[in-house]
């Protein structure tokens, strides 16, 4: 979602400007306090007028978002799902390389997704299960199966050290590519998304 608003918040009796930001899975605010909920501890949302106000065992917590409340309150009682995130159309072509996600194919599949257990010749996105630092090798051979505005999600643990976002970078700009978006995955693992350099592309 990433949205961002400063305004007004309070926090049982406390009040304070500061900035807001609606984000996937949670909302943060910075002032003179600092309160972060994610949506599965909110125990009710509501937007009442130019208030978005939210109740969790943080308290009860408003911000004076004005027109924009009852936006920010739908975002967060329909979030997007994991396929919306990583922009997964019904008809795509999707590969599989790495890791075996039964859970993922199926959900692919529920979508309309055509989905191919190997990398196949032009997909729409390349999905990389990359749990050590060698796996990340794959991604220059990878790049061939994409189309010229498709993508590969480099999916890696979380939290760990032999695996790390600047490992998924490095490995990226090695292979000639870029990064463009990161989303959560799960709660153990994060995408990253490498795609082919908008000048390169008319290469292809």
């Amino acid at each position: 979602m990433g949205q961002e608003a400063d305004c007004t918040a309070r926090l049982d009796g406390k009040e304070s400007r500061g900035k807001a930001l609606l984000e996937t899975d949670y909302v943060l605010f910075r002032g003179d306090f600092r309160v972060k909920i994610p949506f599965r501890a909110m125990q009710s949302v509501e937007a009442k007028g130019p208030w978005l106000e939210i109740a969790s065992e943080e308290g009860a917590f408003s911000l004076h978002l004005g027109n924009a409340a009852e936006k920010w309150a739908h975002k967060i009682l329909h979030p997007p799902s994991r396929l919306d995130k990583l922009g997964v159309k019904p008809e795509m072509r999707v590969s599989m390389a790495g890791r075996k996600d039964d859970s993922l194919t199926a959900e692919l599949k529920e979508r309309g997704a055509r989905v191919h257990a190997r990398p196949v010749k032009d997909s729409d996105i390349v999905f990389l299960g990359a749990e050590q630092k060698a796996d990340l090798e794959r991604i220059a051979g990878l790049s061939l199966s994409i189309k010229a505005a498709g993508g590969i999600w480099v999916i890696y643990p979380k939290g760990v050290r032999h695996i790390t976002e600047g490992d998924v970078l490095a490995a990226i700009r090695a292979a000639g590519l870029t990064d463009v978006k990161v989303a959560g995955f799960s709660s153990t693992h994060t995408a990253l998304k490498a795609v082919i350099r908008v000048a390169q592309r008319a290469a292809r």
